[in-house]
């Protein structure tokens, strides 16, 4: 049994079509699967320049399947987010998610600085996505680039940094970010599977040898990408590596809210 996939979102695409956006469908699925719990964000939300409205149809959505826990998305240079933030914390989310690639706002923008501090204080998991598709894949209309690794470690430099997980990035980012944190810093910082190679790179095996299995989390990309997929990597990873334990994004969470407690002593 997985206890988390922390990469899922519900919704349309603008650039494709995807087959199965509603929850309804992702709950089978994660059941079939053996995933307990799904963090669930409204995937059209990163492409609107007021995200909120997708928020309400998000708690709204979810509120039928008790396994679907909402991730909102919170732009922090949008009037009214310190609300939103206490809000996600009313709804019971795990976390939030934030795109700054898509509304312009670079690695040094102070109100990335103040969503961090914010989710810290909150007891929230700040999730950055680094990309939906491939570059080589994208609509022309879809000009919004990866998020940079700069965008990370200003995060988790920050004297009040949250938790962090960043979503679908491959070896590369995850090297140039990991190594250039202190040990501290990088304690704060979580990677998911969901764009990392297996066999033949094997790039999955070398991260997890070199930073280790606490670092990475279960996530998979869904809708835009097959949920099997990390599974698949996890079970290909060589003898020395079989039944690894990625850290559980419950046990995340339950981290996030500790820093909350220790913070608010």
């Amino acid at each position: 049994m997985i206890p988390v996939d922390v990469n899922l979102a519900i919704g349309g695409y603008p650039f494709r079509h995807v087959p199965h956006p509603e929850p309804a469908v992702l709950a089978r699925v994660l059941a079939r699967e053996g995933v307990a719990r799904g963090w669930v964000a409204h995937l059209p939300s990163a492409f609107w320049r007021d995200p909120s409205p997708g928020d309400a149809e998000l708690y709204a959505a979810l509120e039928p399947f008790p396994t679907l826990d909402p991730v909102a998305t919170i732009r922090p240079d949008w009037p009214g987010w310190e609300r939103r933030v206490r809000e996600a914390v009313d709804r019971g989310a795990p976390a939030v998610r934030a795109y700054p690639m898509h509304w312009g706002l670079g690695p040094g923008d102070p109100s990335l600085a103040r969503l961090g501090a914010a989710c810290a204080a909150a007891g929230l998991v700040l999730i950055l996505p680094v990309r939906f598709e491939d570059l080589r894949q994208r609509h022309p209309l879809d000009v919004a680039g990866d998020l940079t690794p700069a965008h990370v470690r200003a995060l988790a430099r920050a004297a009040t940094a949250p938790q962090l997980v960043v979503l679908s990035a491959g070896r590369e980012f995850i090297e140039e970010t990991a190594w250039s944190l202190t040990p501290d810093e990088r304690a704060r910082l979580h990677f998911d599977v969901s764009w990392v190679w297996g066999p033949p790179e094997d790039h999955l095996a070398t991260l997890l040898r070199t930073l280790g299995p606490e670092r990475f989390v279960h996530g998979s990309g869904w809708p835009l990408r097959l949920t099997q997929n990390p599974s698949a990597n996890l079970a290909l990873l060589p003898d020395d590596l079989r039944g690894v334990a990625l850290r559980g994004g419950d046990a995340i969470l339950a981290q996030a809210r500790e820093q909350a407690r220790s913070a608010a002593r």
